[in-house]
């Protein structure tokens, strides 16, 4: 770890204390994450950083547990079982703190391009790939006019609907490693297609996340595509 990355997980830890700090005591905080209220104190308040290790552990660990536990009371399911991920992908400081623990709490290879597809993938694509300090694609459900050349993938799905998205086909060089995220993920449809799209570009896949899995089939297919980690942060 370099200094620039070492001072950035210092910082990330802070915010994740912070954050828990807003409904704890120092003596609940302490409780949760092993350190000295005294510490916890100093650290809030900006006056010193945690150590790199002990800034990991409050990212890996306590920072994990704490975000899903925010972003289950942001997530809303309606009596026929939509998800409206809305309360996290519309908050972009939010998704700036659950970057540093996607990329320190899954076994993600570093990518050189974050993939997602429009719309709702997009904010925490640009967060990934903001910490990660790359590239951020998504793909469209429609060819922009200025663009000569795509990279398509196509699919029927069962209901009859194909489903088409396409990516300029500069946004990824053959060779890269290319991390697939989304908002989430249901019947792994999406991520199927972005995951042809890596192959198509001669990529290398990263890893697939969504902040949500609604069920495991979206997972489960994923995985059918790919030997790369998936994850994701909350599931219902």
């Amino acid at each position: 770890m370099n200094r620039a990355e070492k001072a950035t997980l210092q910082l990330r830890a802070v915010e994740v204390l912070r954050m828990l700090k807003e409904t704890r005591t120092y003596d609940e905080l302490a409780a949760r994450t092993g350190l000295p209220p005294g510490d916890l104190n100093r650290y809030v308040n900006g006056h010193v950083l945690p150590s790199a290790d002990r800034a990991r552990t409050v990212v890996e660990d306590v920072g994990r547990d704490a975000l899903a536990a925010e972003l289950d009371a942001r997530i809303r399911v309606d009596d026929e079982g939509y998800v409206d991920t809305s309360g996290a992908v519309f908050d972009q400081p939010f998704l700036d703190l659950v970057a540093p623990v996607v990329a320190s709490a899954f076994e993600f290879d570093r990518p050189d391009v974050v993939l997602t597809a429009a719309t709702d993938g997009i904010t925490l694509a640009a967060s990934l790939a903001s910490y990660y300090g790359v590239r951020c694609a998504y793909a469209k459900k429609r060819k922009e006019t200025a663009v000569e050349e795509f990279i398509e993938a196509r699919q029927r799905l069962a209901s009859g609907i194909e489903l088409t998205y396409y990516l300029p086909a500069s946004a990824i060089d053959a060779g890269e490693s290319v991390l697939v995220v989304d908002d989430l993920i249901r019947s792994g449809e999406t991520q199927e297609l972005l995951l042809e799209i890596v192959e198509s570009a001669g990529g290398h896949v990263a890893g697939v996340f969504a902040l949500i899995a609604a069920g495991d089939d979206g997972v489960e297919r994923a995985r059918e595509r790919t030997d790369a980690p998936i994850g994701s942060l909350a599931t219902v």
